[in-house]
């Protein structure tokens, strides 16, 4: 068994091999450009800080550094190794939502109509700009192609940067509770989060971006299993249910869907590998961010830590590598890639605080639904914009997978209503 699987990551990473010796339009130049001996690359490099950090920390909780340490680096030391403060897990961490006396149904719809149009606006430009920029080649002209840019890290990088910016501007300008998580505990969060995130950049080399949507939809899967793993929950008949209305969905356009340019069953499998590796490491980064949320913290704060520890892997990868001042020649070169870049990071880092905003005003329930719609709409650009095909039985499958996510959001509302609504924390890292 373990041969086969192996056979097939192989064969995902030779796209020469899969087509009957037809290679896609771009292949590699060199075995040094295969997706899976850069996604190895990639976490070689964030093991010389993780495993160096980690047997650190267990070092000093060994010599009871708590207890002995002193000097300036005592604070610092603590922070990061032992946290500030007890957990707590039986503390309410948000105030539930209340509403004001002077909010009129006029204005709570007009702040639905704001956030509704935020999180819509910034997700769909999100998406738009991602096509481009992992497909499309900067530079043609009528004697030249261009070149495409190849380097998903460096773009982790460039969104992690700005998301830590508005983070921490944010915990500045707005008070926030004493923080109790020791931060190295982010460091697990941010590894799996900046592995899930070059995933789902480099899939779009292989996969077409509607896939790549549904694949996201279909990440319930995943994280109900990860929720059994990590967090020993237990779901209810109709969380299975629709899961498999999902799955069935899902499975009804992958493989009803039309050809698309620069496609062959190698590419498709590589695609799909990388669409696993990204559901993956998203689902053990959710459940591992509410296993985080026992300590008295806000969600930017959150946001903050995972962020900063995003950052100083991927810097650290990228200089290893000797890629960042390559992606930093690029931007160079196309000014309309950085804008593009830019933009990219603008939308994903505003985008979280919609997020944050919108469920805190309206609830978790009005917050899936839009998003929901968001991914409806995305697709339906992508097609438009990028002219992908589907077919009569893929779009009934789109059709089956967005249902079944409605009806997990009015079923999981019909068992909250009457009870007592307990506050939770909004996702922090959905892109």
């Amino acid at each position: 068994m373990d041969a086969r699987w192996w056979a097939v990551v192989v064969l995902a990473t030779l796209p020469s091999l899969g087509a009957g010796g037809e290679s896609p339009e771009a292949p590699p130049q060199s075995w040094t450009q295969l997706w899976l001996f850069r996604f190895l690359l990639n976490v070689a490099g964030y093991a010389s800080f993780m495993v160096p950090g980690y047997l650190l920390v267990q070092y000093l909780r060994r010599k009871n550094y708590l207890e002995t340490g002193r000097g300036l680096c005592f604070p610092l030391v603590k922070a990061c190794v032992f946290g500030n403060e007890p957990k707590a897990p039986d503390e309410v961490l948000l105030a539930p939502r209340t509403e004001t006396a002077e909010s009129t149904p006029s204005w709570q719809v007009l702040k639905l109509v704001f956030c509704a149009s935020g999180l819509q606006v910034s997700y769909l430009t999100w998406g738009i700009l991602q096509e481009r920029v992992m497909t499309g080649s900067y530079g043609a002209t009528a004697t030249s192609p261009g070149e495409h840019f190849t380097d998903s890290q460096f773009l982790v990088l460039m969104n992690r940067v700005l998301a830590l910016v508005v983070a921490g501007l944010y915990c500045v300008l707005r008070k926030q509770p004493r923080h109790g998580a020791p931060m190295y505990r982010y460091s697990f969060a941010s590894l799996s989060n900046v592995l899930s995130s070059w995933c789902q950049y480099e899939a779009l080399k292989f996969v077409s971006f509607p896939t790549q949507v549904l694949a996201k939809a279909s990440k319930v899967i995943p994280v109900m299993m990860m929720g059994k793993l990590v967090s020993r929950r237990s779901y209810e008949h109709w969380e299975y249910l629709t899961a498999g209305l999902i799955s069935i969905g899902v499975s009804m356009f992958l493989l009803s869907s039309g050809p698309e340019p620069r496609s062959s069953p190698a590419t498709t499998l590589s695609g799909l590998v990388l669409l696993a590796g990204y559901i993956a490491f998203d689902s053990f980064t959710s459940n591992w961010q509410d296993a985080l949320f026992a300590y008295k913290m806000s969600s930017v704060k959150m946001m903050f830590g995972v962020n900063l520890f995003s950052c100083l892997f991927t810097v650290g990868s990228l200089l290893e590598q000797g890629a960042l001042l390559e992606g930093a020649r690029f931007m160079g070169r196309h000014s309309e890639f950085a804008l593009h870049a830019l933009l990219l990071s603008i939308c994903s880092a505003f985008g979280q605080l919609f997020i944050f905003y919108t469920i805190g005003q309206f609830g978790a329930a009005v917050f899936t639904i839009i998003m929901t719609l968001r991914q409806a709409i995305a697709i339906l650009l992508s097609c438009l914009l990028y002219g992908h095909t589907v077919t009569v039985v893929g779009g009934l499958g789109v059709a089956v997978v967005f249902t079944a996510l409605l009806l997990r959001v009015y079923a999981r509302g019909r068992k909250q209503r009457g009870k007592k609504a307990v506050p939770t924390e909004p996702p922090v890292q959905k892109v």
